[in-house]
């Protein structure tokens, strides 16, 4: 087990011995030089009951953010081709909505067999599962499931009210019975202190098995929820939390997700050096201009994405 105690010690570590340790752990487990890229196709967007206070979904915020709903299971795999197309290895369909809506699971259930005959990994992020729907998933070989636990189970319900942190975990853990990859993480900038991110970092490293993918996601402030007017995160806070993901669970792959394209060069670069190797490519997804503009910064930086699947244990 891993104790806050332990952990901030980590995150405290003057900042370049920080990134220097996390860099060493990062060469000892995985390609330092390698990137891999994934795409998100959302196929139910907004109506969402939850009433996460960052969500431009949630219909309790006040950004009226129209429901709309991809059903045509051949257009998310031209989708997918796409991606395939501009570089991604991982294609997630995701889903508002606290759970799945039964027609929006099939759907995701016929896409997730089409997109493996591709050569692509598969991901899904759609809420709250059961145990029939995990194993639904399993049989259709689904290769990952993003669950997020946002947030230190302290600061969680400042955030969100209608779902508890124990029944993410619980999804957790269920599809980890199943056989599935975990993807999991949390928001940073949401107006909790430092103590919280080490906390959450700390509860990852503290599952019965890590999670395979953590996220870090940086705070994307929409008008109308209620962190619109959120504070920044100090980005070397923000570079401490990766270099903290990395030391916790060395194995795991850590991923930049949300908010990237908010970020400088130099902050992604440094992201990099202390442990990061895995992005969302783009800020609007599957287009060729984004596309180049992170091909361009990978080349600056004598980074190659991958093309196939990264070794995650």
């Amino acid at each position: 087990m891993v104790s806050f105690e332990t952990a901030k010690g980590i995150f405290e570590t003057p900042f370049l011995d920080l990134v220097s340790k996390a860099h060493s752990v990062h060469v000892g487990n995985h390609d330092p030089n390698a990137i891999q890229v994934s795409t998100l196709l959302s196929i139910q967007t907004g109506g969402c009951c939850e009433d996460c206070a960052y969500c431009a979904q949630s219909i309790r915020n006040k950004t009226k953010t129209p429901k709309q709903v991809i059903t045509d299971v051949d257009a998310i795999i031209e989708a997918a081709k796409q991606a395939k197309k501009l570089g991604s290895t991982r294609f997630c369909i995701g889903a508002s909505g606290r759970s799945p809506d039964p027609q929006i699971f099939e759907v995701a259930c016929q896409a997730i067999t089409k997109i493996k005959k591709l050569g692509l990994e598969t991901c899904l992020t759609m809420g709250m599962l059961d145990e029939s729907q995990a194993a639904e998933l399993k049989s259709h070989g689904l290769d990952y499931y993003n669950h997020n636990v946002d947030t230190s189970p302290e600061y969680y319900g400042k955030i969100i009210t209608t779902r508890t942190l124990e029944e993410r975990i619980q999804t957790i853990r269920l599809v980890q019975k199943h056989g599935i990859k975990v993807c999991t993480g949390g928001i940073l900038g949401m107006g909790e202190t430092n103590d919280d991110r080490i906390k959450m970092l700390a509860l990852l490293a503290n599952l019965d098995e890590h999670p395979t993918s953590i996220s870090i996601n940086r705070l994307i402030k929409v008008p109308g929820t209620r962190l619109e007017d959120a504070p920044e995160i100090d980005p070397f806070d923000f570079v401490r939390c990766i270099a903290l993901a990395r030391i916790l669970m060395p194995k795991s792959v850590v991923r930049i997700s949300a908010g990237r394209e908010s970020m400088s060069d130099e902050l992604q670069a440094l992201c990099f050096l202390a442990g990061a190797s895995a992005i969302f490519g783009g800020n609007k997804l599957l287009t060729a201009s984004n596309t180049e503009v992170d091909l361009n910064l990978m080349d600056r930086l004598d980074l190659r994405l991958l093309h196939q699947h990264p070794t995650e244990h």
